[in-house]
């Protein structure tokens, strides 16, 4: 049923139960996984010019997306679960959506933080853009 799984994590508690679930699901369907961290780039939501922002490195933002992943991963037994490690820069809800086309997604799995109804609409969350307008099922885990 479900052989491909994303995960989107922002290293947060929220991501590493999403993760928990994940595998739980990859182990039932023999599925591998895909853990992706995407690291928000300002312009990629305003349309900005690069020299309208504080330019950081190319290495501190794939190291900090780095740490991100292993901050998910601490103490979290993948055991054989196949997976698989990703760290992109843009939009979060963009860039999961293009990840769930491109790489044949099966399932999203992702951490709520629990903001509600009305701020949750408000923040324009993550995790409320993927589930509306991704062509697989997400997950939404609490």
């Amino acid at each position: 049923m479900f052989k491909k799984i994303l995960v989107a994590t922002d290293a947060s508690e929220y991501s590493r139960r999403a993760l928990i679930t994940a595998l739980e699901f990859a182990r039932t369907y023999h599925a591998e996984i895909e853990l992706l961290f995407v690291t928000y780039i300002r312009e990629a939501y305003w349309g900005y010019n690069v020299a309208y922002s504080v330019l950081v490195p190319q290495e501190e933002i794939e190291q900090g997306g780095e740490l991100a992943i292993e901050a998910t991963l601490k103490g979290i037994d993948v055991g054989d679960v196949p997976l698989k490690k990703k760290v992109v820069q843009g939009y979060p809800a963009t860039l999961i959506l293009e990840e769930v086309e491109n790489e044949a997604i099966d399932l999203v799995v992702m951490g709520s933080h629990g903001y509600g109804p009305i701020s949750g609409s408000v923040l324009g969350s993550v995790s409320q853009r993927v589930l509306q307008k991704a062509k697989c099922p997400v997950l939404i885990v609490k």
